[in-house]
């Protein structure tokens, strides 16, 4: 699993023209399951999602959570994040779980993030869709556990 935070004021996601979800300041994030992603994964996604200190403080500082600056989160599903291209010119995405498993794992993901007292909206999984944001700081996180290693 794959997950990018951007610290946004605002976002918003259309589905063929038409306004389907939006936020203002919080994180827009998009979220990539791969194969041999689990629930404890996604819980674990979410927790880290609510709680990484990447809001402003009053001095200026990113001292603050998604839960402690009041934001909200703009959860958009994107199978991309697993493309892997170190060979080729094409990026691959058999990393990328089928849909079938990804849709509960993202649904898993929302639930924990919402059970933590994140505010949620969301795209529509499996759609084309057209996100827009406007990225704060910029601020933008990769969250990739296998990348920390």
């Amino acid at each position: 699993m794959k997950v990018l935070l951007q610290r946004v004021s605002q976002a918003s996601v259309r589905v063929e023209g038409r306004l389907v979800s939006e936020i203002g300041a919080g994180l827009l994030v998009l979220i990539g399951i791969e194969r041999g992603d689990t629930a404890a994964d996604a819980e674990w996604f979410a927790e880290r999602t609510a709680g990484l200190r990447i809001f402003d403080d009053e001095a200026g500082r990113m001292n603050r959570s998604l839960l402690e600056s009041g934001g909200a989160a703009l959860v958009v599903s994107q199978f991309t994040l697993a493309a892997a291209t170190r060979r080729g010119r094409r990026p691959s995405w058999d990393g990328a779980a089928e849909s079938e498993v990804a849709q509960p794992l993202c649904d898993t993901y929302i639930q924990a993030l919402e059970r933590a007292g994140v505010p949620v909206r969301t795209g529509r999984f499996g759609a084309r869709m057209q996100v827009a944001l406007s990225n704060e700081g910029p601020v933008t996180i990769l969250l990739d556990p296998k990348g920390d290693e």
